[in-house]
């Protein structure tokens, strides 16, 4: 998948996050490490323990060819755990089964005490791959390569993550940027925006500077000779209309 364009998403879940008795960390770590490595997020849900809702994000995931996905929370054994079934219903066609090292794991972790209701955290989507738990080694578990599960407690699921992008997606190649500031506002530089081709990333930002509109525009992109023609019209189309501008930064991502 690395000579494509890879959209990663985070699935947050915990209604406990949403009514406020605990904040979420899964976010900004993952964030970060995906940031280290060159990527970025595509989109980050947080969601209650709702096996609708959870189904239809998952389908939605799915139907992106490009995703990969870390899902954080609900692969546990109580009655509020919902990811390991729910996983195998958008995954799996519903399919599970005791995967033999998970419960090998578990065993050696609770001894007794894995009965009778530990040792559900084996019961897996299919043909699932495993993650090392550093905490207790119950492990999360992984589908195609791209599909993660994790725990819900940052301390066992950012091994985790670290695991499973040093395994697959360790760095992206290189993105080059170009940022620029303009002494204008947003609405006079529409007409250019429209005009760069959709696999430039534009962003434009407004700011004010000694109460003056300025917006900061930055163009991406994973091709450099392409970004550097764009950049040229865009500069262009600012010294044509007498439009100051100020080069803030040219980087590799």
């Amino acid at each position: 998948m690395n000579d494509k364009k890879i959209n990663f998403y985070s699935v947050i879940i915990g209604t406990e996050l949403l009514n406020g008795r605990r904040n979420d960390a899964h976010f900004s770590f993952l964030n970060n490490e995906l940031l280290k490595r060159g990527w970025e997020h595509k989109a980050s849900f947080v969601i209650e323990d709702d096996t609708t809702l959870m189904h239809n994000i998952f389908n939605l995931i799915k139907a992106d060819e490009n995703s990969v996905m870390f899902c954080f929370g609900g692969i546990g054994s109580t009655p509020d755990d919902y990811t390991r079934v729910s996983a195998a219903k958008a995954f799996t066609n519903n399919q599970m089964e005791f995967n033999e090292v998970a419960k090998e794991l578990i065993i050696n972790e609770f001894k007794e005490e894995a009965y009778p209701h530990r040792i559900n955290m084996a019961y897996l989507p299919i043909n699932a791959k495993l993650l090392k738990n550093v905490v207790n080694n119950v492990p999360g578990f992984y589908l195609e390569d791209r599909f993660f599960f994790t725990p819900g407690f940052p301390s066992m699921s950012q091994s985790m993550v670290i695991e499973a992008l040093d395994k697959y997606y360790l760095k992206s190649k290189a993105k080059y940027r170009v940022t620029l500031t303009a002494s204008c506002s947003e609405n006079d530089l529409i007409d250019i925006m429209l005009k760069i081709p959709k696999n430039i990333d534009l962003s434009s930002l407004p700011k004010i500077i000694d109460n003056k509109r300025n917006v900061v525009i930055s163009l991406a992109s994973y091709d450099k000779n392409e970004l550097d023609r764009n950049f040229e019209f865009f500069t262009k189309y600012l010294i044509d209309n007498k439009i100051e501008y100020l080069l803030d930064d040219i980087s590799y991502k």
